[in-house]
């Protein structure tokens, strides 16, 4: 059974073309892996920059699996090097009933 997850991803000091390449890439990754789902991710940008982005992991061994493919480890490390993993709580539309994001 599939797994849906939402990451939040805020960007570091002038990388935001860099973060928006490397959310680009991460389901096309994902997918030649085989760890995703055909469903399209849904990639959104909050008023302070922080990019979100909702996905299907195919299953949670999909999950697990990603953390040894070197091609998913390389992506996550250009994540890493060009933003900070957020928990929604602190993305300012999350503390609205309805949060309103704009497409990327």
């Amino acid at each position: 059974m599939g797994r849906f997850v939402i990451v939040a991803y805020q960007p570091k000091p002038g990388q935001d073309q860099a973060l928006r390449a490397a959310v680009t890439k991460h389901c096309e990754v994902l997918r030649a892996e085989d760890l995703i789902t055909a469903r399209e991710p849904y990639v959104m940008v909050g008023s302070d920059g922080t990019v979100v982005e909702v996905f299907e992991w195919r299953s949670p061994e999909a999950i697990e699996a990603a953390h040894g493919s070197p091609a998913v480890q390389a992506l996550w490390a250009e994540f890493e090097a060009c933003s900070t993993y957020t928990p929604l709580i602190e993305v300012p539309e999350a503390q609205q009933m309805f949060a309103e994001f704009d497409p990327l």
